[in-house]
């Protein structure tokens, strides 16, 4: 299953300073430098703003997180492999964002390296990153799927996010303010038959950002895990999976899931399994179900020819 990015349990967490914007009524961190003395007008106004960052941000579930934030009183940092992202920022500045494109392939330490080279050349701290870039692949791991191809979905998935989360998360620790929001998945609570390795891949993510917002649970940088399940995005097509019944059955809408991963960090909670009613029931489920029966359950989705499978 895969979440088509580019659980909500109660869990105690300590709480967080926030501002209350007034110009935008939402809650963001609690952040809002200053100008320096000498720094142009135009800048000045711009920095009043928080900054965001949000990878795999060209379309789908990345996108409308941009879109959240940039509706919600943020300026915005981009980045996506392909050249959309540079259409994305300029949609995202005309809601009201000054947005920065960087098109950098992250499954590449040069390209992480790229994008925080942006990011500190921006000379504003980061307020919220939206780690969310991330590929999938299906089909028989011993006979159908190309190696290459899964190397760089763990380069991708795996490497990049934890590459670029060391790197911001330093800074936001000395700041002792900052907030992190992981696109980990529903997959990542199950044996991902047919998407052996994307499964895994979401696992290493899920179980991550949970370690992670553990050891900083005693500051003010909160760590966020946001569960989509099957959601209306490229993630199948580019995933080869448009044959089989997850990749053919309803999806929930990508602005939906955003909404709900961007509520849930802003909030600052644990996670959120996220959109559609039978996503937060498997979620919940899938709490008590034996591996076994949840691999055997994920190979009646994810297997090529599923979606021409009697029910």
């Amino acid at each position: 299953m895969g979440e088509g990015s580019g659980t909500g349990l109660a869990h105690h967490h300590h709480a967080r300073r926030a501002w209350r914007n007034p110009d935008f009524g939402t809650t963001t961190p609690a952040f809002a430098p200053g100008a320096a003395p000498g720094m142009p007008p135009a800048m000045e106004a711009a920095s009043a703003r928080p900054l965001a960052v949000v990878t795999g941000a060209s379309s789908g579930i990345g996108f409308e997180l941009a879109k959240q934030f940039a509706t919600s009183g943020f300026d915005l940092i981009v980045c996506a492999e392909d050249d959309a992202i540079v259409t994305a920022a300029r949609e995202l500045d005309g809601l009201g964002a000054s947005a920065e494109a960087v098109q950098a392939d992250l499954s590449e330490a040069a390209g992480v390296d790229l994008l925080y080279g942006r990011i500190a050349a921006a000379g504003r701290p980061v307020a919220a990153i939206a780690l969310n870039a991330g590929i999938g692949a299906g089909g028989a791991f011993a006979t159908d799927t190309d190696l290459q191809q899964e190397l760089r979905l763990v380069d991708l998935n795996c490497r990049s996010t934890v590459h670029l989360a060391k790197l911001v998360v330093a800074d936001m620790v000395a700041r002792d303010e900052g907030r992190m929001l992981f696109t980990s998945s529903i997959a990542s609570t199950m044996p991902g038959s047919f998407q052996a390795v994307y499964n895994a891949s979401k696992s290493f993510v899920q179980s991550f950002a949970l370690a992670l917002r553990e050891e900083l649970k005693d500051t003010n940088v909160t760590v966020t895990s946001l569960m989509p399940g099957p959601t209306e995005t490229e993630f199948f097509e580019r995933a080869d999976m448009l044959d089989t019944k997850v990749g053919a059955d309803d999806k929930d809408d990508p602005a939906d899931v955003a909404k709900d991963g961007f509520e849930a960090l802003m909030a600052g909670k644990e996670r959120v399994v996220s959109h559609s009613l039978k996503t937060k029931v498997q979620g919940r489920a899938s709490r008590f179900m034996p591996d076994k029966a949840k691999a055997a359950m994920h190979r009646k989705m994810a297997e090529p020819g599923s979606a021409d499978d009697e029910d």
